[in-house]
């Protein structure tokens, strides 16, 4: 008779996060629930040896270097973690990829409030029709910046956190301030 392995704790963990976060950016606006309140497992379920990390938050460093990323500067991450955004000059220097390599782009994590706050309409691939939602905590402008940013098929895509529920708006989803 067959067995198989029994899972550890981290790799359900990992399992349950990383389908978190595929629903979300397939599904862009509708929260999906993490296993944990913060960053962490966006990176022990999506990074490795072969990723290229910045983080602006020192507190997850050890976890980065842990799954055994590489920490990079931030225009040459593949990976950003800016925590907390209170300005939007790192949106300026995030990768978005070029024409002939849109795959060079950011996954961009950054830590909001959702359901409060500006109202934001959003559309394209992956979206019923639409999606109404509000965020706060995230700095005036914000997503004048990132519309401004986004040349498909360049662009960043980006995961917004809030304790353990978690938002995707990848780069082709239009998002409308209301």
């Amino acid at each position: 008779m067959l067995s198989s392995p029994t899972r550890s704790l981290a790799e359900v963990q990992a399992n349950t996060s990383f389908a978190a976060l595929l629903w979300a950016t397939s599904r862009p606006g509708i929260p999906q629930v993490l296993p944990s309140r913060d960053e962490v497992p966006v990176i022990q379920a999506l990074l490795d040896h072969e990723c290229k990390a910045y983080s602006a938050d020192p507190i997850l460093m050890p976890e980065l270097l842990r799954v055994g990323a590489q920490i990079s500067e931030i225009d040459e991450a593949d990976y950003v973690f800016l925590g907390e955004l209170r300005s939007l000059e790192p949106l300026h220097e995030v990768r978005t990829g070029s024409d002939l390599y849109p795959d060079k782009a950011a996954l961009v994590t950054v830590r909001a409030r959702i359901g409060s706050g500006q109202g934001l309409r959003l559309s394209g691939p992956g979206v019923d029709n639409e999606v109404t939602l509000k965020i706060s905590g995230l700095p005036d402008g914000f997503w004048q910046q990132r519309n401004d940013l986004m040349r498909y098929p360049k662009g960043f895509d980006l995961i917004l956190l809030d304790g353990a529920n978690v938002i995707g708006v990848p780069r082709t989803t239009i998002v409308e301030v209301l």
